[in-house]
This record gives C-alpha cells, sequence and structure tokens, in this order.
C-alpha cells in the first residue's frame, strides 16, 4: 500500500443525509451517525481513485489495542472491504449495536 493520502473534508451523508464536519485530528471517512462510509479510494486512503463510488455500510466492528474501535466497511456493489478507525465523536450506540451477535430470524424462539 502506498502512503496515506490526508484529505480532511465534510461532507453529507448519501445514506441518511447528516452534515459531516472535517474531523479535528484526523480524516472523516464515514458518517457520524449512521457510520455508513462511501467507496471513493481504490488502493491507498485518501486516492480518490474508485470508479465504484457505491454506499459502504458498517458491517462489524473490533476493539484494537493500539487504534481503538475499528469499523469494517462493505461496499454494496463491488464487496470490498475496508476498516477505519472510529472517531470520537461517532454515534457509539451504532458502534455497540454492531458488536452485538446477529440472530437469524429463525433462531428467537417464543415462549409458551
Amino acid at each position: 500500500m502506498k502512503n496515506f493520502i490526508t484529505i480532511n473534508e465534510g461532507f453529507t451523508c448519501k445514506k441518511c443525509g447528516k452534515d459531516n464536519p472535517p474531523h479535528l485530528s484526523s480524516c472523516r471517512n464515514h458518517c457520524i451517525k449512521c457510520l455508513h462510509s462511501l467507496h471513493v479510494d481504490k488502493e491507498t486512503p485518501g486516492d480518490r481513485l474508485s470508479e465504484c463510488h457505491s454506499l459502504m455500510p458498517p458491517f462489524k466492528v473490533e476493539k484494537d489495542g493500539k487504534k481503538g474501535w475499528m469499523i469494517y466497511h462493505k461496499c454494496e456493489k463491488c464487496g470490498k472491504i475496508i476498516p477505519n478507525k472510529a472517531a470520537e465523536d461517532d454515534n457509539f450506540e451504532e458502534i455497540i449495536m454492531l458488536t452485538e451477535p446477529k440472530q437469524s430470524k429463525g433462531s428467537i424462539k417464543k415462549k409458551s
């Protein structure tokens, strides 16, 4: 992977419409409200060379000892998976929801 290209600009989320300000100390790459990202980088973070430009919903989070919470996004069009560091102003309730195990519809049992 090539060197990280610093691009820190605000944007309006394509999923929920939230206006996202630039990050205070890093680069903003996903919505602070719904945590969705947009597939704009091809190989290097910040290269803006992807031709895909599809939504990338978050599908899991993991705690990294050095980086903190990592949010994993998967492109709806091409399937590329990109991890992104969570920001301090991200919607933590959404992060918590991503840590909970998913239950299939058939696995939920009703009490008699």
